[in-house]
């Protein structure tokens, strides 16, 4: 039983929980998966080429490319994943994505200090600012590159856990009323459409504000 609306997205539900397994399941697949040409393989590949285009034209070099691409995938697979019944929801936990954007951001900070730190000072300071205003600038800047991480992470999160808060408790309340629940199966049938729609997007709404970050480096 159901303690509250919350309980689905418990991660610990005994002592050899496989919940967070779901978000290593994906690399035991076999290897003909990835060395067969199928349909769902050449879908993939074509869509990372658009992807990898798409990075491409906004960031200075193109080394960190695949790393966004390999993130946008490892998401993906996580929030579709997460759709599949007795499946756990990873990226519905802040833990999980907030530690991927903190990963992700430190790394980018690293790097842009240690080998740009000229840029780096510059996008503390808008073109144009006035010369009494730089040093509140420069403060407003600062903070808004620190939040940056708990920003792409409560964004993701919040945006998983809605989608299935929503079948939960639609769930909860129709499965005492049987007809009922069937006459509502075609709004749960949208609502899996529209979660999967969900998935993509914020996939791919993390990997784009990434790739607008790592452009400033």
């Amino acid at each position: 039983m159901m303690l509250n609306l919350f309980s689905v997205f418990d991660p610990s539900t005994g002592l050899f929980s496989l919940n967070w397994f779901s978000m290593i399941m994906f690399t035991f697949l076999p290897i003909p998966f990835w060395n067969t040409p199928s349909k769902l393989t050449s879908i993939m590949l074509n869509m990372y080429t658009k992807i990898m285009k798409e990075i491409i034209m906004h960031i200075k070099v193109s080394s960190p490319s695949i790393l966004l691409v390999s993130m946008f995938s490892y998401m993906l697979t996580i929030n579709v994943m997460g759709l599949m019944p007795y499946v756990f929801t990873a990226s519905a936990h802040l833990s999980m994505s907030l530690a991927v954007a903190l990963t992700m951001w430190i790394s980018l900070m690293m790097y842009g200090w240690l080998n740009s730190t000229n840029s780096m000072f510059i996008h503390l300071v808008p073109m144009g600012t006035p010369a009494p205003l730089m040093p509140f600038m420069v403060i407003i800047e600062s903070i808004s590159n620190i939040i940056r991480p708990g920003s792409l992470a409560v964004r993701l999160t919040a945006n998983m856990i809605a989608g299935h808060l929503l079948m939960s408790l639609l769930g909860n309340n129709l499965i005492s009323n049987f007809p009922l629940m069937l006459m509502m199966m075609w709004l749960f049938m949208g609502l899996m459409v529209f979660e999967l729609a969900v998935a993509f997007i914020q996939s791919y709404v993390f990997m784009t504000l990434s790739t607008l970050y790592s452009s400033e480096i």
